[in-house]
């Protein structure tokens, strides 16, 4: 089938000053479907602009993809009924919902979103929302993790509960909430596994061959990804265990969004792990992050942080054949089996409603977002003792980590590798399809087809004017105001920057043309020189010409 992308570039690219988890999986998910389309499948972008539409032909070209390209500009989303499907990379379809309501009707294609940060007042908003936006059992909102999707189905029940309270409301429709984890090209990683890849990297990034390696990749900062207090105490404790002369290296692959936050981790290293051998590289070069991957005997992310869903690097660092220590947290629950493909170390954090204050906090604006995060992961506790005790259990035993590298990318090749998660994504996409040509409509006609709060302004403000336009209204030439007249005044500055609302200049002189012979004349029977499709357009741009003084408009005779 046919699929429409939301998009804009920014979304899709891991060329960025901020690489966030979105940027990669983006990247990752297009790059995936280009590659799996083949020349008689078609990939649609749903971009605002030219500009935008021709990144997206570029992106795909650049997998070597042979696959059709096409663009439905913003101002015609109806047009992506010939697609059938919209994938957001986001929650927010309620969004899409409305504006699908508002010209194709609900019927007129599926909507598919998928969840990444759930903790933003935006992605709330846009989950609870689908209570009362016009989405459809034909539409999902991917969960990439059950504790996601936990998450979600909380978001819904309390907001259910506040509309029966407020509305009496008893009838609700959701969108499907199916659970498929993003994907990892494990393809990329198979150079790890290559002969003399471990020395080249560790040569490269000017690290010894008896050091034990243990690799942090992901954006570097405590207060919104993963706070390193328990990873440095853990490895400064393992570390001490070691035979004398075998030393521990921490790499530490990202970004940090400013000096405080880079000066903070280097004081926190120095005072918690100082045996330890620090080296930080830039996460977001793709060369360095190659490196990073070969040389390393460990991977480790031991996240406390609510802003992700996730985790994309564990199932990466499987790929790479790495064991892996991370948290008991988020979607590691789900991804990496405890004593299999590495080890899970216990999280907690305190019960409900002892948060109620950080949450009103960061609502009354006395707090970022940010801090919020921050605060809240403070009050997560990561078991340090039994982190430590994974990483003796690894340091000492290289065959250990080799037959947990082992599991974790044949894990990966099996269950993560895009090939089998775009399979899932299709039975859902054909799944979609087939629910909105088939599910019965037992809701009825639908009461409005638009948002009650994003009217037609035409609508909203009909007692401002002293008539509105109707088809009996008559249209009058005026005096020595022809086409050349109206083409000096298009092009005045002050009326230009609206080129949007315009008719065309041919519209404009058939008009012309035929007041010039006819006189006077209602507007129906102008719209009836104008091709049907355009016949709005011209319809209101009757208005903008008499705005223009080249018209006039007079209300029928007893109007």
């Amino acid at each position: 089938m046919d699929i429409a992308l939301l998009f804009r570039a920014e979304g899709y690219s891991l060329d960025q000053t901020k690489l966030m988890g979105r940027h990669a999986a983006g990247a990752g998910f297009l790059q995936a479907l280009a590659r799996d389309a083949g020349a008689q499948d078609r990939l649609v972008c749903h971009a605002p602009d030219e500009k935008e539409a021709q990144a997206f032909a570029r992106m795909v070209r650049q997998t070597g993809s042979e696959a059709a390209i096409g663009w439905v500009p913003f101002d015609q989303h109806a047009r992506l009924a010939e697609a059938g499907c919209l994938f957001t990379p986001g929650p927010n379809i309620g969004d899409f919902a409305w504006r699908r309501l508002s010209s194709s009707g609900d019927r007129g294609y599926s909507l598919c979103g998928i969840t990444h940060t759930t903790a933003s007042h935006g992605a709330m908003e846009a989950l609870g929302g689908l209570l009362t936006a016009p989405v459809r059992a034909w539409d999902a909102v991917i969960c990439t993790s059950r504790a996601v999707r936990d998450t979600a189905r909380h978001i819904l029940e309390e907001q259910a509960a506040y509309l029966r309270w407020r509305l009496g409301a008893d009838r609700f429709e959701l969108p499907q909430l199916p659970l498929i984890p993003l994907g990892v090209d494990c393809d990329a990683y198979a150079y790890t596994a290559e002969p003399g890849a471990r020395e080249a990297a560790r040569r490269a990034l000017g690290i010894a061959d008896d050091e034990l390696v243990v690799l942090f990749i992901g954006r570097l900062s405590f207060h919104a990804k993963a706070h390193p207090l328990p990873m440095y105490l853990a490895l400064e404790r393992a570390a001490a265990k070691l035979p004398a002369g075998r030393k521990v290296r921490l790499i530490q692959a990202g970004w940090f969004a400013n000096q405080f936050i880079e000066d903070a981790f280097v004081e926190g290293a120095r005072a918690l792990c100082p045996s330890v051998t620090m080296t930080a590289l830039d996460g977001r070069d793709a060369g360095t992050r190659a490196h990073a991957w070969a040389a390393a005997d460990v991977f480790t992310s031991l996240s406390d942080n609510i802003q992700e869903t996730f985790g994309l690097t564990p199932i990466e660092a499987m790929a790479a054949g790495l064991p892996v220590v991370v948290t008991d947290w988020d979607g590691y629950k789900d991804t990496v089996r405890d004593g299999i493909d590495g080890f899970r170390v216990p999280t907690v954090m305190p019960a409900a409603p002892l948060g109620g204050d950080l949450a009103d906090r960061h609502d009354l604006g006395l707090d970022t977002y940010d801090m919020y995060c921050g605060f809240t992961s403070q009050l997560v506790s990561v078991d340090t003792t039994a982190t430590e005790a994974a990483f003796d259990r690894l340091f000492a035993d290289a065959d250990l980590r080799r037959r947990l590298g082992e599991a974790g990318r044949e894990r990966a090749r099996l269950v993560y590798d895009w090939r089998h998660i775009l399979g899932r994504y299709r039975e859902l996409w054909d799944d979609l399809a087939e629910r909105r040509r088939a599910d019965p409509d037992l809701s009825g006609p639908a009461p409005v087809r638009r948002n009650p709060v994003r009217p037609d302004p035409f609508a909203a403000f009909a007692g401002y004017p002293t008539a509105r336009l109707g088809l009996d209204h008559v249209v009058e030439p005026v005096a020595g105001a022809d086409a050349a007249v109206l083409a000096e005044r298009r092009a005045l500055g002050i009326v230009k920057y609206a080129a949007y609302v315009f008719p065309s200049e041919a519209e404009c002189e058939a008009v012309l043309a035929h007041l010039g012979r006819s006189g006077p004349t209602p507007v129906s029977e102008l719209l009836a020189l104008i091709p049907a499709p355009r016949r709005a357009a011209v319809m209101r741009g009757l208005v903008w010409m008499a705005k223009m003084d080249v018209v006039r408009l007079r209300p029928p005779a007893g109007g």
